[in-house]
């Protein structure tokens, strides 16, 4: 027989597998009772494809044990719920036997679900339970229909002698229960000889042992009716696979970056643990009522949204059991084993389990059955029940047991079994901390009188009386998540369709129920044939269902050709096989093998926004690459290790923004990723979809940043904290925002605690490799991946507005330059036409504000608003530098030539705004507070990471408090041009010094030579991630080709001082605050490099107490360094809008503030403020990594 393979990939993309993938099953079906098994046949008889999961295994005849030991030992698991939730016995034993409180319920665990273990009774649903006003009246239509039809499948037949204990209640029981009668009822067993019967069943031995499963295969249980057929037309079945919950396919918003979201996604993922799942468009949970409840309580923890009604309308259909001993009576209800069968004629034995009924017109029936030979009689004496009479049980127990001894007398024994109709008001509750669930039976009024009836029975049988000792023992559950009208009254409607209380009269496509969890209210009679009924009235409409949507999918894919299509990750189409009609075996594992891959158990606790977070993370690493253990980088050509790749999955606990646990529904782990623009750092990141029970869904992703600063230094830091965003998928445009940042750790006990049970036949490899990875960061530092190298052919620089050079003498003598754009005039309104012009000016030699190489920069931006901008190149530009200068000479000389010159071109009375960066603001402080200009000539002042104060980081001011500047200027001698382009022509001296720069620490290490030497005199002075390839080329080959040295003495008095002073050291500006009459807004990165955002924030602080008539705004752009506010490539949609409202307010005139009245304690207010945006417990190159969108602005 061919054996059907499925290796799942860890829920990859859709949930796509190796063989048969979980895209090629139309619908997923979980549970394999009369529900399931009867969905399952009814959609693959359809020609649809099914999957079919069961968590229990398959049980073949010969597998059913007749010794008491073996059978207690394999067969039986326990729950006592009474006993804070002790579990014993194995996970797929047939028997669940289920404690809660005063009641007691069995279910079956195996391939044919409850058919397996009953007594195969099938009585027709009773006439009152359809007049319940619970019961849907849709299904009276087609109901004798559908009830026929479930009776032939089930090889519905009646016994064919009357056995002795039937033949003994005939005697008694219309005495002794009042208004009584006997009900004439079929069993799914083959009592015709093996050569008339069904096909592969045996014929009936009457041996009794029904209720511990046939072991002589003659009940025709669902494995061997409905499922058998399915499996003839192709349907799929996945044993020994326990679905744990469902979630909705998370839809737009949380596809990750770079992800495929075009291909056509299934509607429903079907978990099998917190990792693994499979796909499908249609899933039908069959799981058994307790099953199906708790799938449905753990699926709404995660986001589904479930009518409150589930768990109500609980209902054990009035059953209870008990059991009578020691009757002289010819009862023969002790099963036979099969050495007895010779000694005794088939009329003589006990015969099917249960045979005859007796019903009340009280409204219960009695029924008696048959002890099998595997069930320990002290189940029946002692254990779960207590004997009546209660003053003379023991004696009269003694007594029999001695005259058995003696043979005086042979004493007989059977279970009396009842159902009836109880109030259906049960309840199955669910703890979402323990994730287990319970359930307490509902009342039973006719509970009394059924005791009665067990009692006057066993007086007449003269035997001893024990009763069970919980108030419900039952078999027979029903309801839980009932068919109603709406959401208000039931979990589905009368089609098995889940209800979607969200909206009105809505329920989730392509999700339903069938099984006997849906059965409204009690039957009052054995009801499998009832549920068998109801299922086939639900499959009806679902194949219904299920084959108009396929043609509807198939009508769109004519319009749409791509959207069936499985796309790999490298956008190619992959064919994949289909199961089809001749695979007939039955799989045993869904799950995955464990070859290849390792589990990590990791848990992280750190703050969010400043509130706790804890994360509970369990990881499959290599969970979905299975082609081996390496695969090629086609980026950057080299061998890739996907054992330190994996799927996520857990739980966080974030109060703060939820009560309930967010489930991680889909989560990766990259423990060495690589971004081609920072080759030197390792990132472990994480993408994690978290679900609440509130239906809220969140993205939590973040990273690990290793970089190789300082040998190491802070591997230990950056290898335990995880940078996080948390934001919020929005489920309508109403949803409030949320976006969150913050950082977790994982503590030294927990990462020893993590690498102590860390699982899996690769634990030894994987610790290597990731060992490995860390040392090529810290220790080795060689490059990954292929870095941004761009020839120059491809460097391709973006059409530009012209412009006008203009030549400029300077005071001093010095020429310098402006370039002027006009913007154009046509179209524009007078009020536009009389703007002022925008004066731009750079930091220290680097380009910030005309770059041709990116679509959008500063200057095409201010063009576009109408503004005229002249951007300064002064004497540390790369065109003309000056070998002897200081920052002081710019704003003495250089900027005021530069307003001189627009105002000559311009109406003399014009005023200029004015946006400057670094080096270029500490010039404009100096022109400004010096006295060089005037503040009537200047409209509005913006600098980024400057001001006239400068405040570095600590790794920047060490190098600036040490002498590696006047060593520097020394070994250059008088020539202080530095040339950095590498093939440039250099002298001895400067490469000494090139040398030298290239041995300075940094944060972040670059491939080429040019970064490496400025990042090594200066600092980094952008992060690398932010830039696009093109933009770092250019400006490293094209842009800085010269680097002026010569005011780095008086720059690093300044950085020193940490304000601008003289080139002597001297303190000549700050102590005239009354020169800066100018409205000013002050930007600083968040993610810091070289200037802190403190620069920003004593600058602010000056102004408004100095100058609190003008407006000062300072902002704080999270996620990026120093240049990159600049230049990066998010530049335009985070930085450029607060230069441009700053100046547009002004052009309006709302640079003044106006009817402020100023309190007593307004100034001493601002010396209260600490920076919000510091973080004094954490050193500065540990900044943030994540940021929003939104900026803040004070």
């Amino acid at each position: 027989m061919e054996r059907e393979v499925l290796v799942f990939n860890g829920g990859g993309g859709d949930g796509r597998c190796c063989k048969d993938c979980s895209s090629c099953y139309d619908a997923i079906v979980i549970g394999s009772g009369y529900g399931g098994s009867v969905a399952a046949c009814r959609m693959s008889m359809a020609g649809i494809k099914v999957c079919l999961i069961e968590r229990g295994r398959r049980w073949e005849s010969q597998d059913f044990r007749t010794q008491p030991s073996k059978f207690v030992m394999s067969a039986i698991r326990m729950d006592m719920g009474n006993l804070g939730g002790l579990k014993f016995g194995a996970k797929d034993a047939l028997f669940q036997i289920h404690e809660q409180g005063d009641s007691v319920a069995v279910t079956a665990c195996g391939l044919g679900g409850g058919s397996l273990i009953n007594a195969g009774v099938l009585a027709s649903t009773p006439i009152r339970a359809r007049r319940n006003p619970k019961w849907p009246k849709e299904w009276d239509k087609d109901w004798e229909l559908c009830e026929a039809t479930a009776s032939t499948m089930l090889g519905s037949q009646s016994a064919p002698v009357e056995f002795s204990n039937d033949q003994v209640m005939n005697n008694i029981v219309e005495e002794e229960i009042e208004e009584s009668f006997r009900s004439s009822i079929n069993l799914s067993i083959n009592f015709e000889s093996s050569s008339q019967g069904k096909e592969g069943l045996s014929s009936c031995l009457a041996c009794g042992n029904c209720l511990s499963g046939c072991p002589y295969n003659a009940k025709n249980s669902t494995d061997k009716n409905y499922l058998a057929s399915a499996i003839k037309a192709g349907c799929a079945i996945k044993t020994q696979c326990q679905v744990q919950y469902i979630v909705e396919n998370p839809g737009e918003g949380c596809n990750k970056e770079g992800s495929n979201s075009e291909k056509r996604r299934k509607r429903w993922r079907v978990f099998l643990n917190d990792i693994d799942y499979i796909s499908s468009d249609f899933v039908i949970i069959s799981g058994g009522v307790l099953g199906t409840a708790e799938i449905l309580f753990k699926s709404r923890s995660r986001g589904l949204n479930v009518s409150e009604s589930l768990g109500h309308g609980f209902s054990c259909n009035g059953n209870n059991v008990a059991y009578v001993d020691g009757s002289p009576a010819p009862l023969n209800a002790f099963g036979l084993d099969k050495t007895q069968f010779s000694k005794i004629p088939y009329q003589a034995r006990p015969g099917p389990s249960i045979s005859s009924s007796y019903t009340s017109s009280l409204g219960f029936s009695i029924q008696t059955a048959v002890v099998p030979v595997s069930f320990p009689k002290l189940l029946f004496k002692g254990i779960w029940t207590y004997g009546w009479p209660t003053e003379s049980w023991f004696s009269h127990s003694i007594i029999d047991r001695l005259e058995q001894v003696f043979s005086h007398k042979n004493s007989q024994g059977m279970v009396l079994n009842t159902v009836g109709f109880d109030e259906n008001n049960g309840r199955i509750t669910f703890d979402g901390d323990t994730e287990q669930i319970s359930f307490a039976p509902p009342q039973d009024p006719l509970l009394a009188r059924k005791i009665q009836a067990f009692q006057k029975v066993s007086k007449r049988l003269g035997g001893s009386l024990f009763m069970s000792k919980y108030r419900s023992t039952s078999v027979h559950l029903l309801g839980g998540c009932s068919v109603a009208a709406d959401h208000t009254n039931g979990v589905c409607n009368h089609y098995g369709q889940v209800f979607d209380p969200s909206l009105p009269e809505t329920v989730h496509p392509g999700l339903y129920i069938c099984d006997a969890s849906l059965i409204p209210c009690s039957i009052g009679i054995n009801p499998c044939l009832t549920i068998a009924t109801a299922a086939e009235y639900v499959s009806r409409h679902l194949v219904q269902d299920i084959l108009t949507y396929k043609n509807s999918l198939q009508q769109r894919h004519l319009h749409n050709p791509n959207l069936l299509l499985n796309v790999d990750k490298c956008g190619k189409e992959v064919e994949h096989e289909i199961p089809t009609g001749k695979c007939l075996s039955i799989d045993e594992k869904l799950e995955e093998k464990p070859t290849g891959t390792v589990v990590i158990w990791e848990t992280m606790r750190g703050y969010i926004s400043g509130m706790p977070c804890t994360a509970y993370l369990r990881m499959k690493m290599n969970s979905k690459h299975k082609k081996g253990v390496y695969e090629q980088n086609q980026a950057g050509g080299e061998a890739e290790d996907f054992l330190l790749k994996g799927k996520v999955g857990g739980y966080v606990i974030f109060e703060a923004l939820e009560k309930s646990k967010l489930h991680i529904i889909e989560g990766e782990v990259d423990m060495c990723r690589v971004d081609d623009r920072t080759p030197y750092t390792q990132y472990m990141q994480y993408h994690l979809i978290l679900a609440s029970a509130s239906g809220s869904k969140y993205i939590l992703e973040g990273k690990k940043i290793m970089n190789p600063f300082l040998l190491g230094t802070y591997a230990w830091r950056e290898s335990t904290t995880f940078h996080v965003t948390l934001r919020g998928v929005h489920q309508s445009s109403s949803a409030e925002n949320v976006d969150l940042k913050g950082e977790l750790h994982i503590s030294f006990m927990e990462l020893l605690r993590s690498i102590m049970n860390l699982s899996g036949n690769k634990r030894r490899r994987f610790a290597y490799l990731l060992l490995q990875s860390l040392l090529r960061t810290y220790v080795l530092q060689v490059p990954r991946g292929r870095h941004w190298d761009l020839s120059p052919g491809n460097l391709s620089e973006q059409a530009y507005p012209p412009c006008i050079l203009h030549e400029i003498q300077t005071d001093d003598g010095v020429t310098i330059s402006c370039r002027q754009w006009k913007c154009s005039q046509s179209g524009r309104s007078e009020a536009e036409r009389r703007k002022n012009p925008v004066l731009l000016i750079n930091g220290y030699s680097i380009e910030s504000y005309c770059l041709p190489t990116e679509p959008k920069d500063l200057v095409r931006s201010l063009l576009n608003e109408g503004y005229e901008t002249w951007l300064l190149e002064a004497r540390l530009h790369p065109r003309h530098p000056s070998n002897d200068f200081t920052v002081e000479d710019i704003g003495k000389f250089d900027i005021p030539a530069a307003i001189k010159k627009i105002q000559e071109l311009n109406k003399l009375s014009v005023k200029v705004h004015v946006v400057a960066h670094c080096v270029g603001g500490l010039s404009i402080h100096i022109a400004l507070m010096g006295g060089h200009i005037s503040a009537d000539n200047i409209a509005s002042l913006c600098c980024s990471n400057s001001s006239m104060f400068f405040k570095l980081n600590a790794s920047s001011l060490l190098k600036m408090k040490l002498p590696i500047v006047p060593i520097a200027m020394a070994v250059l001698g008088k020539d202080t041009i530095l040339p950095l382009i590498k093939t440039s022509k250099v002298n001895l001296r400067q490469k000494v010094l090139k040398f030298i720069a290239r041995l300075i620490p940094r944060y972040q290490r670059c491939t080429y030579d040019e970064c490496e030497v400025f990042s090594g005199i200066f600092g980094c002075s952008f992060w690398h991630e932010n830039l696009s390839a093109s933009m770092h080329q250019w400006f490293y080959k094209t842009s800085v080709s010269r680097l002026p040295m010569s005011a780095f003495p008086h720059l690093r008095k300044i950085c020193n001082a940490g304000f601008i002073v003289d080139p002597n050291g001297q303190n000549k500006y700050l102590i005239h605050p009354e020169r800066m009459t100018v409205p000013t807004l002050y930007i600083s990165g968040g993610r810091t490099l070289l200037v802190t955002p403190e620069t920003s924030f004593l600058a602010n602080q000056y102004m408004r107490l100095h100058q609190p008539g003008f407006r000062h705004t300072r902002v704080v752009v999270d996620g990026f360094g120093h240049l990159d506010l600049l230049v990066g490539e998010e530049s335009h949609k985070k930085v450029f809008p607060h230069i441009l409202s700053h100046i547009g307010l002004v052009e309006k005139g709302r640079h003044v503030v106006t009817g402020a009245k100023e309190s007593k304690y307004s100034k001493e207010a601002l010396s209260w403020s600490d920076d919000p945006f510091e973080d004094r417990k954490r050193d500065v190159i540990n900044a943030p990594l994540f940021s929003s969108d939104e900026s803040f602005v004070e």
